[in-house]
């Protein structure tokens, strides 16, 4: 018992080192701010932040509509409570979604462009039928059944909420209006020598950022690219040219495309650009997109240059035992532009000795502008 409390004191400790030399390494802050920033973030940690990667891409969605957020969020809460058996818990959250539905219901169909109104009370109405039949699945403790009843009610949930997204919420600043801009969401399929991964890219919350790892997927910028970073519980980087470059360079103007970092920051209308959410004095701030979920994907840049970003990008994986959401230093200073919703377990078997076979856009090309 002793040997193996020693190895996890020795996992953890080097992988707190590891966040806090990536940090200092990669973003423009001295050792003193970035130390400073410790104790600010770690008071703000939150037990029960959202670490659903599709559950975050639901909440980034640019909808108003309080109703659906509150039978999703009563919905999504059920696995956490079913984990540990707390079946009096459960039952609450199911009763507060089947309550929303009976007041809102015919509402919530309504808040949706005219030619989405039809699908809309259909997703609804399964919606409903749904949670009256997980109340029964609760009072029977069936939790198999369970499980596949919520997952079925949240994919309907997904479809209802993107179906309320009317056009692109608010304009890039022109100086960037240039560069490639994601207006809506894409997926990416990567192929691995280790397996498949399916990326969600969020050109709401990320359109430049999105937009540009878009583009160069569709110029098969990725394909046969290795990986060059590889850390255990904490990154694994991509993205490196051969050469000596670092990033991409225009073909049309032999220049490197420069990325600015971009964060959208909860409450906010628009991405702060250029600087990270520290610079601007927003110490608390919690990004739309945040690395609480295993799998974050975000543009590296280099370490005093918040808008040196280019083609380098990683995948964030966090043990919840080193990094819990609330407690990493990453938030508000790289930017997150999605999430691998399909093959995380791939991330795992990834190494330094490993590559993208290919990268490819399965679905949304036609948001890239």
């Amino acid at each position: 018992m002793k040997s193996i409390w020693w190895q996890r004191l020795t996992r953890i400790t080097v992988a707190m080192v590891l966040v806090l030399a990536m940090t200092i390494a990669l973003s423009p802050v001295s050792w003193q701010n970035a130390l400073a920033d410790v104790p600010r973030k770690s008071i703000l940690a939150q037990g029960d932040a959202i670490t659903d990667p599709e559950a975050i891409l639901r909440y980034a969605l640019p909808i108003d509509n309080k109703e659906i957020r509150v039978v999703q969020s009563n919905i999504e809460k059920i696995e956490r409570s079913l984990r540990s058996k707390r079946w009096k818990t459960l039952e609450k959250y199911v009763r507060n979604a089947s309550f929303a539905l009976q007041l809102h219901g015919k509402d919530i169909a309504q808040d949706v462009p005219p030619e989405f109104r039809d699908r809309a009370n259909e997703l609804v109405n399964a919606v409903v039928e749904d949670v009256e039949i997980l109340q029964e699945l609760v009072a029977g403790q069936k939790r198999d059944e369970i499980l596949a009843t919520r997952a079925n009610i949240l994919a309907n949930i997904t479809e209802l909420e993107e179906g309320m997204v009317t056009g692109f919420p608010y304009e890039v600043p022109e100086e960037y209006s240039y560069l490639p801009q994601l207006k809506g969401r894409a997926k990416v399929q990567i192929a691995t020598t280790q397996g498949d991964m399916v990326i969600v890219v969020d050109g709401y919350s990320a359109p430049v950022t999105g937009g540009n790892f878009v583009d160069l997927v569709q110029k098969k910028f990725y394909n046969n690219l290795p990986f060059i970073r590889a850390e255990d519980f904490y990154v694994i980087q991509t993205g490196d040219p051969e050469g000596e470059e670092v990033g991409y360079i225009d073909p049309e103007t032999n220049k490197y495309r420069a990325i600015p970092l971009e964060v959208l920051v909860q409450g906010e209308s628009e991405p702060i650009y250029g600087f990270t959410t520290e610079d601007v004095g927003l110490y608390l701030a919690q990004p739309v997109l945040p690395f609480n979920a295993y799998g974050a994907v975000a543009l590296a840049r280099p370490s005093i240059d918040p808008n040196g970003c280019s083609s380098q990008f990683f995948f964030f994986k966090f043990d919840t035992e080193v990094t819990p959401p609330g407690y990493n230093l990453m938030d508000g200073r790289f930017a997150v532009f999605g999430y691998v919703t399909e093959g995380a377990e791939v991330l795992e078997k990834l190494t330094a000795e490993d590559k993208i076979i290919s990268a490819q856009v399965i679905e949304g090309e036609e948001n890239l502008a």
